[in-house]
């Protein structure tokens, strides 16, 4: 049985097991409020915010709620980002530990403020 695909990010913050709502519904929310006119899609099955460029994503897992803002982020936050796991391009966030909300607002706001400098029309 097939099921159905997310459209939209509420949908798929709804579509979630239960344990990661909390988490997705927070990031969510400073994605937001830090880029309140950019376009919300599902991209490769995952939520997406573009103005008009890639701006930054995030996806459920079984442990970790992943955050996507740029390496060029994550690279600039590299001493805050110690104590989490990270990869060239993303952050992962467990379930089991609070959302860093400070953080996760400040590579949002550091990625807005990059992507708007940016003068190529490259997607990511």
């Amino acid at each position: 049985m097939a099921t159905k695909r997310a459209k939209t990010i509420a949908e798929y913050i709804a579509a979630a097991p239960t344990v990661r709502r909390p988490h997705l519904k927070q990031i969510y929310k400073i994605l937001k409020s830090v880029a309140p006119d950019a376009e919300e899609a599902i991209k490769w099955g995952n939520p997406f915010f573009i103005e008009p460029r890639f701006l930054f994503a995030f996806s459920a897992h079984k442990a970790h709620v992943s955050l996507a803002p740029s390496a060029k982020a994550l690279k600039a936050f590299a001493k805050e980002l110690e104590k989490y796991q990270t990869t060239d391009n993303f952050l992962k966030l467990p379930y089991d530990e609070p959302v860093p909300e400070k953080l996760v607002r400040k590579l949002a706001e550091f990625q807005v403020k990059a992507l708007r400098a940016r003068k190529d029309e490259n997607f990511w």
